[in-house]
């Protein structure tokens, strides 16, 4: 079982993001000098993906600019000599070998995963969410990826969340199978405290088969009218196809709300060299 497609939902209207996003595609919002997307790819390639596929909708072409070839730019570059930004800018471009297809409808991440079917094929693939940035020492991804190989499985990215924030997620039952790696036995799509199996939520990352697609083309539409992903999973998992969860070592930040990218921007700036010693004395000056 070898995972070198990924598939990226990214066609969301970025409703939480208004009204940045009437025109911007969320996942294009920058994040110190990288776009939201950029650092989601990154996470694939270093998890050994090779090929991805975002799905996008009419607003959203910017991100096809995005991962092209500029050479009006990189020539202007290199005329002036900044060699170092136009290595940035070619380096954007070949990252991976990036398709796109519409989601011509906004039918839920259920639906978006079914557009992904023709790419997909009869291969094991990921799913990375548009809005959660990994950061961990080995890519969140490609701990997944070990867990999937090694039970022959599909495998959902977890943590445990608050009891007031399982509502938000989908809620697992699990039972151990060897430290932070889990049978799961059932699912349910963002559950009333009474409704929950566990505090395990599915955070943002998932290495599925090709079993999911004939499931997700007869996954009748569920909360907020859409057709969820979690909805198709269940019934997967409860046909007793293997599915495992991967207790992912790592910090998760949801970039698709205000806060979550205030999180993001300020610890990533924190840490680069280039921003961190001046954002530490800026906050220390407003003290």
């Amino acid at each position: 079982m070898k995972i070198k497609k990924a598939v990226i939902p990214a066609a969301g209207l970025g409703t939480r993001m208004l009204p940045a996003t009437k025109t911007i595609p969320k996942e294009m919002l920058p994040l110190l000098d990288k776009p939201v997307i950029q650092y989601i790819i990154e996470e694939a390639v270093a998890s050994g993906i090779e090929e991805i596929l975002v799905i996008t909708n009419r607003a959203k072409s910017a991100m096809d600019d995005y991962f092209d070839y500029h050479p009006e730019l990189e020539e202007r570059l290199l005329r002036d000599g900044k060699i170092k930004e136009c290595e940035a800018v070619r380096r954007s471009a070949d990252l991976a070998e990036i398709f796109y297809v519409r989601q011509k409808e906004t039918k839920g991440l259920g639906h978006a995963i079914w557009r992904a079917k023709s790419f997909v094929g009869n291969e094991p693939f990921a799913v990375l969410l548009g809005d959660d940035i990994m950061r961990s020492q080995t890519p969140v991804l490609k701990q997944l990826i070990d867990a999937a190989e090694k039970y022959n499985a599909c495998c959902v990215g977890t943590q445990a969340v608050a009891d007031d924030a399982v509502s938000r997620y989908s809620s697992l039952k699990v039972s151990p199978l060897e430290d932070t790696i889990y049978k799961v036995t059932d699912m349910n799509e963002k559950p009333s405290p009474e409704e929950k199996f566990s505090n395990f939520a599915i955070l943002g990352r998932y290495v599925l088969t090709p079993a999911i697609f004939p499931i997700l083309e007869n996954t009748p539409p569920g909360k907020g009218g859409e057709i969820q992903l979690t909805d198709g999973l269940k019934q997967l998992c409860l046909s007793g196809h293997p599915f495992v969860a991967k207790e992912f070592e790592g910090r998760r930040y949801d970039t698709g709300n205000l806060c979550g990218f205030l999180e993001a921007t300020l610890d990533f700036a924190l840490d680069a060299p280039e921003t961190g010693d001046f954002l530490r004395e800026y906050i220390k000056s407003k003290a």
